[in-house]
């Protein structure tokens, strides 16, 4: 995930119990201090409050001394702390701040833009899974329990909304420009998420008026995000937005008027 540039502290962080129970031990200021910069090493990383330095080499006590520029007995004391109040756990080697989510809340944009990381991702996944011949097969539905039911629920929503963005994608790629760039394939994944359910029907008809046009794909994501605002849902909502509008002209007015005066006259 990509670092974030700023993390919350919330304003009564002083007020809470456990940071109170610190300021009552002879190195509260190292620990505070040691504790906050624990918190923007893993806005850093951003990834469900891990402490990494990369994908694959996690902070140990040693590389947290040399970051911090702290003795490692200040590290190793710090970290005992907050282990001991669960402000931080070990899941399988590797620190990780708790409940991080909850604490570091993300905006609407933000979410936003996680969503279509993952989207992303996956979408990726599955290209490449094409292009090696790799079979991807579905299991049937069974008699499982209520748990398993609720997660295969969930897969099958996340797939839908995967398999939307990936339609989406593929219809502009196949008909109007394929050489998006990721900027671009964000800012469709924003409006597809607000479009809905039926994102993909939307983007295939504002593809062929975007080609109608002569234009490319930063039009195409203006007017999404157009009929986005105005509450565009379906297919039929999206062609009536195109639709020539009816208008009668000054000379149809005429005409009409000129009529009914040679009817009185008769």
């Amino acid at each position: 995930m990509a670092e974030v540039s700023w993390i919350k502290l919330k304003v009564g962080m002083f007020d809470d119990s456990k940071i109170k129970y610190i300021e009552a031990l002879p190195e509260r200021d190292t620990i505070i201090t040691l504790w906050v910069k624990l918190l923007t090493l893993a806005g850093k990383y951003n990834e469900q409050g891990y402490i990494m330095l990369s994908e694959s080499l996690p902070y140990n006590e040693e590389m947290l001394a040399n970051e911090f520029n702290r003795p490692i007995n200040s590290i190793r004391l710090a970290l005992q702390t907050f282990e001991k109040l669960s402000m931080i756990e070990e899941v399988n080697g590797v620190f990780k701040v708790t409940n991080w989510e909850k604490h570091q809340s993300l905006d609407s944009k933000s979410k936003h833009r996680e969503k279509n990381r993952l989207r992303q991702q996956r979408y990726r996944e599955k290209q490449k899974q094409l292009e090696n011949n790799v079979t991807v097969t579905l299991r049937n539905d069974t008699e499982e329990e209520l748990e398993e039911e609720y997660k295969n629920k969930k897969k099958n929503k996340e797939d839908r909304s995967d398999d939307v963005f990936k339609n989406s994608i593929n219809y502009i790629m196949n008909n109007l420009d394929n050489n998006l760039t990721p900027h671009q394939m964000e800012q469709i994944g924003y409006a597809v998420d607000d479009i809905g359910e039926h994102a993909d029907e939307v983007v295939e008809v504002a593809t062929n008026y975007t080609k109608d046009k002569g234009c490319h794909a930063g039009y195409l994501i203006k007017v999404l995000n157009n009929w986005a605002k105005e509450n565009v849902k379906n297919k039929k909502e999206a062609e009536n937005k195109i639709k020539p509008k009816n208008k009668k002209s000054v000379t149809d007015d005429v005409i009409a008027q000129m009529e009914k005066e040679l009817g009185d006259e008769s």
